[in-house]
């Protein structure tokens, strides 16, 4: 009796040791790669920011972190890859207003529910800038909307994608001043630009990383930037909200997004990383020279983000009469 009371005490000193050992097993991420999915093509504005991010993260946890590019369905097939990947940190996802937000308002029978992934942080936006070719009877935002109101039905304007930014933004810029303008949706600015230089297009709504160089080089003109105040990358472009439309205020924004379900002390791991890389002068500089703004912040003000940006997209897409 007594050998079989100090062999029950081993045996539930040795399964205390085991739990515990797992448990610790537990809190040590990572232990391995992790992936994260960006849901744009390789080369896109998304997918460096996301590369540079991946690279201040490699360095901090001393593992790698992966970008891999899963493009279309407006963001949703890497959306969706993410979704049901397993919530244990080793997969992450670089999201934004398309596959966060504008989906759920624009896709119907959507395969993911943008209301269940994990927040992390908030990275950074980036100024959407509205261009024109040199062959167009307007030169300034006024002139095109003063064009537009003579000429309903007339104009069209070009998006990276249905549902993206860069369309929204176009209707918003539509309700705002009152014109008729007619959406023409590209898969990016790898065909968006060619067709505006060509004529095929009147305006095209592009990142400022894409659009600065054809401006700069004469090609297109800029009409304005998307964003309420103007950009250290192109000082010299006046923004719409100052060109009597003080409201007007919208630009894509990345932040990244984990499986439902990811351990929260992950969660907490990966922001305070963020924003540590955020915070750091060398990844602030990679920032810009991509045109893009350091936003952070802790999981919360992603949450409180989030809940503010969905009542006044829907609004616009309502108003726009756009349907799923």
């Amino acid at each position: 009796m007594q050998f079989n009371k100090y062999l029950k005490a081993a045996a539930f000193a040795l399964l205390a040791g085991h739990m515990a050992a797992g448990m610790a097993n537990d809190n040590e991420w990572p232990t391995r790669a992790v992936k994260i999915v960006v849901p744009f093509s390789a080369g896109s504005a998304t997918d460096l920011i996301t590369r540079q991010l991946a690279h201040n993260l490699g360095i901090k946890f001393k593992q790698p972190f992966i970008v891999e590019n899963k493009p279309g369905g407006s963001a949703g097939i890497g959306s969706v890859a993410v979704a049901r990947a397993p919530a244990d940190g080793y997969t992450l996802l670089m999201t934004g207003p398309a596959s966060m937000v504008t989906n759920k308002f624009t896709v119907k029978n959507l395969s993911y529910n943008p209301d269940k992934f994990e927040k992390v942080a908030l990275v950074a936006y980036t100024p959407n800038v509205l261009l024109t070719n040199k062959d167009q009877p307007f030169k300034t935002l006024a002139e095109m909307i003063q064009y537009a109101k003579a000429h309903p039905g007339v104009l069209t304007y070009a998006s990276f994608g249905a549902g993206t930014t860069s369309h929204i933004a176009g209707e918003m810029l539509k309700q705002m001043a009152g014109v008729d303008i007619v959406h023409v949706p590209y898969k990016g600015a790898g065909d968006a630009i060619p067709a505006l230089i060509a004529g095929h297009v009147s305006m095209y709504f592009d990142t400022i990383m894409t659009a600065l160089p054809q401006v700069k080089s004469g090609r297109l003109i800029s009409l304005g930037l998307s964003t309420s105040k103007r950009s250290d990358m192109a000082k010299s472009i006046p923004t719409i909200a100052e060109q009597n439309y003080p409201a007007y205020d919208i630009a894509p924004w990345y932040g990244i997004a984990a499986p439902q379900g990811t351990p929260k002390h992950i969660v907490n791991q990966l922001n305070l990383a963020i924003n540590e890389a955020l915070d750091t002068p060398d990844f602030k500089a990679k920032l810009q020279g991509t045109g893009a703004e350091a936003m952070g912040g802790s999981v919360q003000d992603f949450e409180q983000f989030i809940a503010r940006e969905m009542p006044k997209t829907e609004a616009i897409i309502a108003a726009a009469g756009l349907k799923p």
